[in-house]
């Protein structure tokens, strides 16, 4: 059994903050997947289902992210889970936005959500980092993260949700590679060698075909050339 875990704040004034991009992700797992009715339980609210084999809880604690390891915490002791049962997903600053990184145990690099599990749960636990950019001075990282995602943003943001939805029974069965490469996928599909681009590289690369009058058979006599070449 698996616990998923999206970090984030409670209510309609935090949905679509930066902070609460873990929230979206589990949000998205339980949607894709046919996952049962949100309930409340553990300080949170939790959705039960399936991933392939895999039984897995998602569960967005409800106590506000600097207290977040209280309600994992409490998830934890009942399911009698260890911490590497559990994976967290959550925003990350040092990553760029779009980028996507699964990371094992580690330390929490001031994120509060992460500071709070460790004190509650260790840090062996499983993150899943979701790059939302950084505002270029650590002051300004509080309201950053705790803004909306802007209107530039939805594209990729749309496309790596859907893709932490495609990967999710990889990441459940503990195959981390092919869960962000089906991120990697949505956010960089492979791009078709018949689309008008790879037909532009074609030809620029010197592999294009030469059309098809400069390669017709020049059927002039010897002595038609050389009253053609003093015309």
């Amino acid at each position: 059994m698996r616990l998923f875990v999206g970090l984030g704040n409670p209510g309609a004034k935090y949905a679509g903050n930066r902070h609460n991009i873990g929230f979206m992700a589990v949000d998205q797992i339980a949607s894709d997947h046919g996952f049962g009715p949100w309930r409340n339980k553990f300080q949170g609210v939790i959705s039960e289902g399936r991933l392939g084999a895999d039984k897995v809880v998602l569960l967005k604690p409800e106590t506000y992210m600097n207290n977040s390891g209280q309600s994992v915490g409490e998830a934890m002791r009942f399911y009698k889970l260890d911490p590497e049962d559990i994976t967290v997903f959550h925003d990350e600053i040092d990553l760029a936005p779009g980028k996507l990184r699964v990371k094992q145990g580690g330390g929490h690099a001031g994120h509060n959500g992460l500071r709070s599990l460790h004190a509650h749960i260790g840090d062996a636990y499983q993150r899943v980092r979701m790059g939302v950019g950084h505002p270029g001075h650590k002051d300004a990282v509080p309201v950053f993260v705790l803004k909306d995602f802007s209107r530039a943003d939805q594209d990729w943001l749309d496309d790596m949700l859907r893709g932490v939805g495609d990967g999710a029974p990889h990441l459940a069965d503990g195959d981390t590679g092919r869960f962000q490469n089906a991120v990697a996928l949505r956010l960089n599909p492979p791009r078709s060698s018949t689309s008008p681009k790879a037909k532009i590289e074609k030809t620029v690369s010197g592999t294009q075909a030469a059309p098809p009058e400069a390669a017709a058979a020049d059927d002039r006599s010897p002595l038609q050339k050389l009253v053609d070449k003093f015309r």
